[in-house]
């Protein structure tokens, strides 16, 4: 099955939202004093581009045991805030916490497979989107064939895993009415679940169904080209800060027209 189309269809995305966001950016600045401080000052100021992340979730943002951080936003991360003659200063945090930590200034910018939701939209802005990445199911192999549809999974006797405060869990609490819901603190260990018989679906986003696929043999992702549910990957952003999210899109476009973006996505997910 080829993956690529995973990322290749947000080049499309991220064009049109640049175009959209540039009019309303420059409506925005014109209406502006001017005077209003914005990150892209902050951060090179202070040399230091701080970054919250959960860096539970592969293959975007994964804590290391030796503290370090891996994956796509990782990669991207250490080239964006180059371009700024900064450093990255990673910021441990959780997903119930990732858009408080980043509404309160506690980082610049927040990365590590964030869905865009219009609920985070409310509190604060996103990148141009650059991953198309439905909800998937994973199950164990032997089981694909029993979980193609919500209506499947949607049953009593079938038991669904899901990890607290994010898009996961709404989508679980919103979706699944009669099956047994239970919530797994640990993203890292919510896949051996599965596997050890403790739950039989965990529902997550395609890129990641595919990665814990390879990582734990027994485990399949269910039709991840044909997701339960469409969704898009932006950074999250403070709000309000107009020439901070230019700057972030600008960036990420040229990445992608580039190809330095294809090639961090080539490295994580072929």
């Amino acid at each position: 099955m080829r993956r690529s189309h995973l990322w290749r269809r947000s080049s499309c995305i991220a064009a049109a939202a640049l175009t959209l966001g540039g009019c309303a950016m420059q409506s925005q600045q014109q209406s502006s004093s001017g005077d209003a401080s914005s990150h892209l000052d902050a951060v090179q100021k202070a040399g230091v581009l701080r970054i919250c992340s959960p860096g539970d979730y592969k293959p975007f943002s994964f804590q290391k045991p030796d503290a370090s951080y891996e994956g796509i936003d990782v990669d991207l991360m250490a080239s964006f805030s180059g371009s700024l003659n900064t450093k990255p200063q990673w910021i441990k945090t959780t997903w119930a916490n990732l858009l408080p930590d980043l509404a309160a200034g506690k980082c610049d910018i927040a990365v590590g497979g964030v869905s865009v939701t219009t609920e985070r939209q409310k509190r604060a802005f996103f990148s141009a989107p650059y991953m198309v990445n439905g909800k998937t199911p994973i199950a164990r192999c032997a089981d694909v064939a029993k979980f193609q549809s919500v209506a499947d999974i949607d049953k009593p006797q079938v038991r669904v895993i899901f990890n607290p405060g994010g898009s996961n869990e709404r989508f679980a609490r919103a979706s699944f009415k009669q099956a047994k819901l239970t919530m797994h603190g640990e993203n890292v260990t919510i896949f051996d679940e599965i596997l050890a018989n403790r739950a039989d679906v965990f529902v997550t986003e395609a890129a990641e169904a595919i990665t814990q696929q390879k990582l734990k043999p027994g485990l399949c992702a269910v039709n991840p080209d044909r997701p339960l549910q469409y969704g898009e990957m932006a950074w999250m952003l403070p709000r309000d800060d107009v020439a901070f999210k230019a700057y972030v899109d600008q960036w990420l476009h040229l990445a992608q027209a580039g190809g330095e973006f294809q090639r961090v996505m080539d490295r994580w997910l072929k």
